[in-house]
């Protein structure tokens, strides 16, 4: 553990001061003193570069800050020891107290090797459908913006001056504009929308009327129609699967949907990629994680048709991860039958949201009524840091024209598929994913 001492300008308004009593009994010295005290900083920090060292205190504050899953102890703890660890990614855990000894923030940070370059960057980032601090319900009310760009200048000097932590270019990727009811405080960094923003669905007390106001009657027929269809291929049951054997076996059926999915559509597999299959596996079924997942299934007779893994953290239900099969009833839609069984699911649990994370896929449009608008930052911390971030900046920035341009990104979705299936020739002979039908 590396453990910094806290700053030595966070000193308490109680603090002793070198004045005797004669010179506190001075009225100047004593309005001083006074003004002192209000614009005293009264936040501190500590860094440490392992996750261990915090648990605890980061357990505790989860449960009362105002985070999202994707910052929970367990979620990064269980990223770390299958990814991180493996790619070399070395944990800035920075955690922040106020004065009276209770804690502030917490940052999740991590340093990575890319190229002879030290990356700044959120722990996880790349796995987390968002990025951001934990912070206490009233951070906003005691420390300002300013004030907490200050702390960041701060922090950005103290990793600059340990050998072990410093790096060449921050990269900080998908944070979203508000962490709970907080303004996020990285937001004023200067930050660039993402290409993607996220949706949320805010859930009422009963599934029939929920459902009956986000969907019109014609398309509660449709759907019917639909569910009947699938029902001529056998039974549809709905399960959520508990046991280690059976989390795993649906799992694994996800993944290879999943495949087929990303195969047909030209996106790389990331299962494919070393440590995340493990990292799914082990948030589903370790003890100390496995109450924040959800694991389920639609099965129609014998055939499992679709399948999720997602996370339940405070009152939200974080849908990560949706698979549905290949085959005669695709085009019946058993990832919307799935979709809609989940909503049911979160109400039946007492949830108040359903996150449907990252991305702008219109069935997600069809059900949110809260949009999340997400951030970008990059720059330069040393010169050798100043070509990734500048590549890092323009990639964004070209990518956000494509999506945000609708018959460009059509255009280059067709290209993407056509060379996916040239690539991949038996998801090319799959059932194609079927439209998604509006209101």
């Amino acid at each position: 553990m590396t453990r910094l001492t806290p700053l030595t300008a966070f000193r308490t308004a109680n603090s002793p001061t070198d004045a005797g009593p004669a010179d506190l009994g001075h009225p100047a010295l004593s309005r001083l003193t006074d003004l002192s005290r209000e614009f005293a900083p009264d936040v501190n920090f500590d860094i440490y570069a392992s996750l261990d060292a915090v648990e605890d205190e980061w357990r505790r504050f989860q449960h009362v800050a105002e985070c999202t899953a994707f910052q929970s102890f367990e979620w990064l703890a269980t990223w770390q020891r299958h990814i991180g660890a493996r790619d070399g990614a070395r944990p800035v855990i920075v955690v922040g107290r106020f004065a009276d000894g209770g804690t502030a923030f917490i940052l999740p940070l991590a340093v990575e090797s890319r190229r002879s370059v030290r990356r700044l960057c959120w722990l996880g980032q790349d796995l987390c459908d968002y990025n951001a601090p934990l912070l206490a319900r009233d951070f906003a009310q005691r420390v300002t913006p300013s004030r907490f760009l200050a702390l960041w200048r701060e922090l950005l000097a103290r990793l600059q001056s340990d050998r072990a932590l410093h790096c060449d270019w921050i990269e900080f990727e998908k944070m979203p504009h508000s962490v709970g009811v907080q303004r996020n405080p990285f937001v004023d960094l200067g930050v660039m929308a993402n290409a993607n923003s996220a949706h949320i669905t805010q859930l009422g007390d009963n599934w029939e009327a929920f459902y009956r106001v986000k969907r019109s009657s014609a398309t509660r027929r449709r759907d019917r129609a639909k569910r009947k269809r699938m029902g001529e291929f056998g039974e549809i049951r709905f399960e959520t699967a508990t046991e280690p054997d059976d989390l795993r076996r649906t799992l694994d059926t996800l993944w290879e949907q999943k495949k087929q999915i990303f195969a047909h559509k030209g996106i790389g597999d990331i299962f494919a990629r070393p440590g995340y299959r493990e990292f799914f596996a082990d948030f589903a079924c370790n003890p100390n994680s496995r109450r924040l997942a959800h694991v389920s299934r639609v099965r129609i007779g014998p055939t499992c048709a679709a399948a999720n893994f997602a996370i339940v953290f405070g009152d939200c239900y974080y849908h990560v991860l949706s698979s549905y099969c290949h085959g005669e009833m695709t085009r019946f839609g058993p990832g919307t039958l799935h979709l809609r069984e989940l909503l049911a699911y979160a109400i039946g649990r007492g949830l108040r949201l359903f996150d449907f994370t990252i991305g702008d896929e219109p069935y997600k449009l069809e059900w949110s009524d809260l949009r999340l608008q997400l951030y970008d930052y990059s720059a330069a911390a040393t010169w050798r840091g100043w070509p990734a971030s500048l590549l890092s900046t323009a990639r964004r920035r070209v990518k956000r024209f494509i999506k945000q341009t609708p018959l460009l990104w059509r255009a280059v979705s067709r290209v993407r598929s056509a060379m996916g299936q040239l690539l991949h020739p038996q998801a090319a002979r799959q059932t194609p994913p079927p439209a998604v039908k509006s209101r």
